[in-house]
């Protein structure tokens, strides 16, 4: 299958089937079509963005005793995993002149954020919280609306938003096991094994891409639109060891950390 191809199915299908329908591949890069940004990504009507103020917050982990909060986090996670994947779609549209092992690269991404949507779905439907019965914000959708190269979306998405999901899901599992949920904490652990990948996919072609004689981190900041910024790229609780499995350096690591010389603000 074109990549091309791949990106039209999970941009413009408003079925969601057919949008998470995995594809084996192999894929091809030939005819990438001229750079398209795609406005919004068709969805059913049950799954239209709306104001971020209009979705329900994420529940604070003391509530996760009860079956249907915690059905409501997989909810949220699911639409963070399937804006991830229509971000992606838009990127392979946005960038054509990407390098072709980059995009063939982030179609494999793809594959893993359709897995990982499906995950929380499933998880969701057990808990008794269907998915679509809930309001979804475009919050990932919208921060990629700023992305003007490729290294702006490795910037933003996979060495932040999904270098914060190296904390965040440890941070889950940790709840969800707290409250005897074994089947939740095994999705957040599946879904962490692959987000070490993701971050170590984006942190391979900063590498690749930046400036020559500019260090990474001067990449990484300069590629990052506000308020997207490094702290965003942490949790509650920042874990070295998924960084470093990610290839990261450790004075790459130290920065993120806050430890680099840094005033890291934790506001907003």
């Amino acid at each position: 299958m074109e990549l091309r191809e791949f990106a039209d199915r999970v941009l413009f299908s408003a079925d969601l089937e057919t949008k998470l329908a995995p594809e084996r591949g192999p894929f091809t890069d030939v005819n990438s079509g001229p750079a398209e940004r795609v406005p919004l990504p068709a969805r059913p009507p049950n799954l239209q963005f709306c104001e971020r103020k209009e979705s329900p917050a994420m529940p604070h982990p003391d509530t996760f005793g009860d079956p249907l909060r915690r059905g409501v986090a997989h909810h949220i996670m699911a639409n963070h995993e399937l804006q991830a994947l229509e971000v992606m779609a838009w990127v392979l549209r946005a960038f054509p002149d990407a390098p072709t092992a980059f995009r063939l690269g982030l179609a494999g991404v793809m594959g893993d954020e359709q897995r990982h949507t499906r995950l929380h779905m499933q998880r969701c439907h057990e808990l008794g919280v269907e998915f679509g019965t809930l309001k979804v914000n475009r919050y990932f959708w919208g921060k990629a609306q700023q992305f003007g190269s490729v290294l702006d979306y490795l910037a933003g998405l996979p060495l932040t938003f999904e270098g914060c999901n190296l904390d965040h899901t440890l941070e889950f599992e940790e709840w969800f096991l707290a409250v005897g949920d074994v089947k939740s904490a095994g999705v957040m652990r599946a879904i962490h094994h692959d987000e070490i990948g993701h971050v170590g996919f984006g942190w391979r072609w900063l590498k690749a891409l930046k400036e020559a004689g500019q260090s990474e981190w001067e990449a990484y900041q300069s590629h990052l639109h506000w308020p997207l910024r490094p702290e965003k790229s942490r949790g509650k609780t920042f874990h070295r060891g998924p960084r470093q499995a990610a290839g990261m350096s450790d004075e790459f690591i130290d920065r993120l950390e806050g430890r680099g010389g840094e005033n890291l603000s934790q506001d907003g």
